[in-house]
């Protein structure tokens, strides 16, 4: 059942977090065929959950291949046309040597009532990067935020990934801090006409619409648009 404060101040419950994440995974399979699936991990059974019959999990998408950066094979200046094609290649299946995979997961913060996007990185011979080796594989636009502080929610959150201790998995991972995401996500859903329902259904879209690019991840058009 849909609370019927879902996400009127931003936040989520986390019944409407599975509900929104069904939705997410539903709709990234049926516009990014092509790309790696985004599946539901199920915990039900971790101790105190399934006592009480209460159903918990998070969502995981894993071996996404970023190309090199720009800023590793170019230095700090490039053209738009290979930010282009940066962008372009962000979600490929590959076996290249000339790149890093990345495994995503967003969790459910019991603590901030709202989505965190957990990430780790690897190199082609599958060791895991650090901090300045994923921000060297960031998007141009990325780095500025880091920098200039253009959107103050994404800056608080990049300049706060630091390894975290995965909540299922139980190893540590990066994360992009859940620190005022309610405050943006209130504002993105504000005005918005449709049901409770859709928007609690839309809520994970319009938050990874936001998040992903962070990475250059960006959602087609026909995934963003609302169903009513």
């Amino acid at each position: 059942m849909v609370s019927n404060n879902a996400t009127s101040d931003g936040s989520l419950s986390s019944t409407d977090f599975q509900i929104a994440a069904k939705a997410f995974a539903e709709k990234w399979q049926k516009f990014n065929s092509d790309f790696p699936e985004w599946l539901w991990i199920d915990c039900s059974n971790r101790l105190g959950f399934a006592a009480h019959g209460v159903s918990d999990g998070y969502l995981s998408v894993q071996n996404v291949f970023f190309q090199r950066s720009i800023k590793e094979e170019h230095g700090e200046c490039c053209s738009n046309d290979y930010e282009e094609r940066f962008d372009n290649a962000t979600l490929v299946q590959s076996t290249s040597d000339d790149g890093h995979w990345y495994d995503f997961d967003i969790v459910y913060s019991s603590s901030y009532n709202v989505p965190v996007l957990y990430f780790r990185a690897l190199s082609s011979d599958g060791q895991l990067l650090n901090q300045d080796e994923i921000e060297k594989n960031l998007p141009t636009e990325s780095a500025k935020v880091l920098t200039e502080s253009k959107w103050t929610f994404i800056t608080q959150q990049v300049n706060s990934y630091l390894p975290y201790e995965h909540p299922y998995l139980n190893r540590p991972w990066y994360t992009l801090h859940p620190c005022g995401t309610s405050e943006w996500m209130r504002l993105l859903l504000a005005g918005e006409n449709s049901t409770t329902e859709n928007r609690v259904e839309q809520y994970l879209i319009s938050w990874f619409s936001v998040v992903g690019q962070v990475f250059g991840l960006k959602l087609p058009l026909d995934m963003v648009k609302r169903d009513g």
